[in-house]
């Protein structure tokens, strides 16, 4: 399993996924993280710029915890078979080890920035 972070300063979970280009990827195997590695992605491959039909460097993750994140992402990961998870935890490390043990303070998608994505 992967799972992606979204931390555009690499050391808070970023609150908008969107315009982010630096995510944590957590390698885990039986439930524990294995790895850990930085993936920085260039301005046109952010989700907010990402519009070819080619894959997204983030497709192959099964879930992006977020900050926030609006509707429009929120439906576009779906349809990546990713799930996104809104959550409060601003700590990466402890996002993921929460989300491990069923314990992720969760938000919700929604409106940001005076526009829906």
């Amino acid at each position: 399993m992967k799972i992606a972070v979204a931390s555009q300063n690499r050391k808070i979970v970023t609150g908008h996924a969107g315009k982010c280009r630096r995510f944590w990827i957590y390698d885990i195997d039986a439930g524990a993280v294995k790895d850990r590695r930085l993936l920085e992605l260039p301005r046109e491959q952010s989700f907010h710029e990402h519009q070819g039909a080619e894959l997204h460097p983030l497709q192959g993750v099964q879930v992006l915890i977020t900050g926030g994140m609006g509707e429009g992402l929120a439906r576009r990961l779906s349809g990546m078979g990713i799930e996104g998870l809104v959550t409060t935890e601003t700590d990466p490390d402890r996002a993921v080890t929460a989300y491990l043990a069923g314990a992720l303070p969760l938000g919700q998608p929604g409106v940001h920035g005076g526009h829906d994505h």
